[in-house]
């Protein structure tokens, strides 16, 4: 007779079997629906991390599952050696949505940063003229983009880093959030773009001055320097925007999405850019067997069109404006920040008695609600975007318990 699998099973077995690259909490999920997520004992929990804002439209959304269930049973890989009939059609939703000539669709997160950079540094010889192999890329303190060898060689966080250079050159880092250093990096004549996120998701729900990105985009746009925004984290409506450089009304000259372009059901990630960029590549020199798959292409219509269908911008603009006035008004001296846009954001924790954001994690993990610590002192709350106004005060309920109960 097969044991029963109890949550200290599973934890267990990935202990044994797999690699040790994460630190997750004790808890072992086996279902989940909209804003809720359940262990293998039935317990139900608020999922407040939202597998890091990949599942924007909650977790198992019918529509977006319909549709991969859908083409999974038709036809699941060609790899880009011929046509599919789904492609293209997804290509030219996507571009229209968001206003761009092309689009390269990958898989993850970090394969579409990479595809920025290599579009970034072809775009800086074939157009711009900068010479060969000399492209410098800005990037910024406290950044997180994804954990390759290129991108952990622009980090500055010595867990991303230490013990696996020799590191990739041709990146110049400055602070996060100031102007004066940007238009200082951007005298260098062979800057080629400038790669940031409109909010610094990793670092711990960093929110920039108003006008930063407006202004950071006409300083490059001066320098004839590309303008890259990530919004893997920040995009597909979480901030209470389509995109978070939308507050600011800005387009960027690159556009990096993943995560929440799947609702969190399958890898898909996309960049786009305008022609004189994206038609830099040519056949054979960038590309992925699974990047812009059948069922990727699919999943990816049906999320985005879920995002627009439901408001869910719209939604996410509401709902944290609740969220960070009820974190405000919890009166205890351990929130020493409360910081956000949207449905992202984040409370800084005072530790007190020696109790720091992962006991608090702890605790709200035990009464109901899942979130992670970032950085040690720092706790991110983003839930699905999906969550009900009735829902979200209960959780908000609970969070407020949580730290309370710290005195």
């Amino acid at each position: 007779m097969t044991e029963k699998l109890t949550s200290k099973i599973a934890m267990e077995l990935e202990d044994k079997y797999g690699a040790h690259n994460y630190h997750p909490l004790g808890v072992v999920l086996t279902k989940g629906r909209g804003a809720k997520v359940w262990d293998v004992e039935g317990k139900e929990y608020f999922d407040f991390l939202s597998a890091y804002s990949a599942v924007n439209q909650g977790h198992c959304h019918p529509r977006i599952v319909g549709a991969m269930v859908e083409q999974a049973q038709t036809l699941t890989l060609t790899s880009r050696a011929f046509y599919s009939d789904v492609l293209g059609v997804y290509e030219k939703y996507i571009t229209n949505l968001f206003g761009y000539d092309k689009v390269l669709p990958m898989n993850t997160g970090a394969e579409a940063d990479e595809t920025a950079l290599k579009l970034c540094r072809r775009w800086a010889y074939d157009v711009k003229g900068i010479d060969t192999d000399q492209a410098k890329i800005i990037v910024c303190a406290n950044n997180f983009h994804g954990r390759t060898i290129s991108i952990i060689s622009m980090s500055t966080d010595p867990e991303s880093r230490k013990g696996f250079g020799p590191y990739t050159p041709g990146f110049i880092i400055i602070p996060y959030n100031n102007l004066d250093a940007l238009k200082e990096a951007l005298e260098d004549t062979n800057i080629a773009g400038f790669l940031v996120e409109p909010i610094q998701g990793e670092a711990g729900v960093v929110v920039p001055d108003d006008g930063y990105l407006s202004k950071a985009y006409a300083m490059c746009k001066e320098k004839n320097v590309l303008f890259i925004a990530d919004e893997v984290q920040t995009g597909i409506a979480r901030t209470g925007k389509l995109l978070a450089c939308y507050h600011e009304d800005v387009r960027p000259d690159i556009l990096i999405l993943g995560k929440a372009l799947s609702g969190g059901v399958y890898p898909v990630s996309a960049v786009l850019a305008d022609d004189e960029i994206m038609l830099t590549i040519k056949p054979g020199q960038h590309g992925s067997t699974f990047g812009g798959n059948p069922v990727a292409a699919k999943i990816a219509t049906a999320a985005l069109e879920v995002v627009i269908d439901e408001t869910l911008a719209e939604k996410a603009e509401a709902m944290g404006k609740i969220f960070r006035d009820e974190m405000n008004n919890i009166d205890s001296d351990m929130i020493e920040i409360v910081r956000g846009k949207g449905l992202l954001n984040a409370i800084v924790i005072k530790p007190k008695n020696g109790k720091t954001a992962m006991d608090v994690c702890i605790k709200m993990a035990e009464n109901g609600v899942l979130a992670k610590p970032t950085h040690d002192d720092i706790i991110r709350f983003a839930p699905p975007l999906v969550i009900s106004e009735e829902e979200l005060m209960t959780a908000i309920s609970i969070i407020r318990d949580s730290i309370l109960s710290f005195g």
